[in-house]
């Protein structure tokens, strides 16, 4: 059965790369007003999500980011119209090249194919993703977390009936599995799926790339630091570090770790721990801030690479830029880290160093999102070093093809004596 699904979405592939971009708008935009339109029908779906999600005894940050409001389905809406003004990336000319007279070769984008997306339990993914897919020309398979299973099932029945309201269109271009045995039998279809995008814990991540021969987009934990240095601006340290913390702590670009300067250690901690605690944040942190603060209880080394994705929160006190540089790079895990210094130098130094995909001065973790940087919605937050690093929108769901035009000329003319030279002259 999961072979017929990757078929069918393999043919899906083959027609959306023929649709152009005024077609594929139009369906996004039935898309994006069908589920407002159904909002209830999804409300609806939601609740029974989070009554199986009670029953289960499901951790509260995933909770956190099952739970649906009308709000968070206009929400929905807004993300796919944002995708629609963005330019189409497929048949942008990347390059050309002059071989020889009327012999030229361009490089142009063109779309992956299928992709196979497995995420956590969060209802709002399935239309960010899928709107994605769609005007970069690809088919998606999705596969969700069984708590949030009759969220996504109602959103993908609505989307794939917009989809069908345009000629030409072809619903099965999304598509959806649901249990784990399907998940272990997609992996297997190499022959069809282009690119498995998992969205889930660094084991969740290593399992897929270890049981699969197909290209995976890894997107793993979120072991997010923000560094406090001896010039920081007080006001802008305790208001980035709160919203950082504060803001949506089940996100995965969410402070996980906060590293603070010695120099300003007993000046601004009180004051951000005040802060935190007025937040019901658990605290734990090293031997000299437990020396600072009778609120934060001694840190387990497994602290420093913990991802709590939850009120939770670990704090260091360093010496010096090059320890928390030396710190990040160890224990985080290449999302998303933030400096907050008056001090240019050091924040250049921060800056270049810090081997994340992300990588903030004086800004707040949390803006490290496809929305907020202006890509419309995002796929996921890849911490690959692939062709598409960081929040991946359209452009990292592209690839290339040559195009090469020719007028009968022949490789023969080109080798050996007296042959033909090639120009090799780029063009704009």
């Amino acid at each position: 059965m999961i072979e017929e699904i990757a078929k069918t979405a393999q043919k899906s592939a083959l027609q959306l790369s023929r649709l152009d971009t005024e077609v594929k708008n139009q369906v996004l935009l039935k898309m994006a007003t069908a589920l407002e339109i159904h909002s209830e029908s999804i409300l609806k779906a939601n609740q029974l999500d989070l009554k199986f999600a009670e029953k289960e005894n499901i951790p509260g940050p995933l909770v956190a980011r099952l739970a649906l409001n009308e709000n968070k389905v206009f929400g929905m809406a807004k993300g796919i119209r944002s995708v629609v003004a963005l330019p189409d990336p497929i048949g942008q000319k990347q390059s050309a090249m002059e071989m020889d007279e009327n012999l030229v070769v361009y490089r142009v984008s063109c779309p992956l194919g299928v992709i196979g997306a497995i995420f956590e339990s969060r209802p709002d993914a399935v239309p960010q993703i899928s709107s994605l897919c769609f005007k970069s020309g690809n088919a998606v398979i999705l596969k969700g977390g069984a708590e949030a299973q009759n969220s996504n099932k109602v959103i993908v029945g609505i989307l794939r009936d917009a989809i069908a309201e345009v000629e030409g269109a072809p619903p099965s271009a999304i598509q959806m599995i649901e249990t784990r045995a399907e998940v272990a039998e997609m992996l297997n279809q190499e022959k069809y799926i282009n690119l498995i995008v998992p969205r889930g814990s660094n084991a969740f991540v290593k399992y897929i790339q270890d049981n699969t021969r197909i290209p995976v987009l890894g997107h793993s934990e979120g072991v997010c630091h923000a560094y406090v240095d001896s010039s920081a601006n007080p006001e802008k340290a305790c208001r980035i570090v709160l919203d950082s913390k504060l803001q949506y702590p089940a996100a995965c670009n969410a402070l996980e770790t906060l590293l603070i300067h010695e120099n300003v250690a007993e000046q601004l901690l009180p004051v951000i721990i005040r802060g935190l605690k007025e937040n019901n944040v658990e605290l734990v942190g090293c031997e000299k801030t437990c020396k600072l603060s009778s609120e934060v209880m001694p840190a387990d080394p497994v602290e420093w690479e913990s991802e709590y994705n939850d009120l939770k929160l670990a704090i260091k006190i360093v010496s010096s830029l090059d320890e928390a540089i030396d710190h990040i790079n160890t224990y985080g895990s290449g999302h998303t880290d933030t400096i907050i210094t008056e001090d240019k130098e050091s924040a250049d130094r921060f800056m270049k160093e810090i081997d994340s995909a992300s990588v903030m001065w004086n800004a707040s973790t949390r803006f490290a999102d496809g929305f907020r940087y202006g890509l419309g919605a995002e796929i996921g937050i890849s911490t690959n070093k692939t062709h598409a690093r960081g929040p991946v929108g359209l452009e990292g769901l592209v690839i290339y093809k040559y195009l090469l035009y020719g007028d009968g000329q022949a490789v023969k003319d080109y080798s050996g004596e007296n042959s033909r030279e090639f120009s090799h002259k780029p063009l704009s």
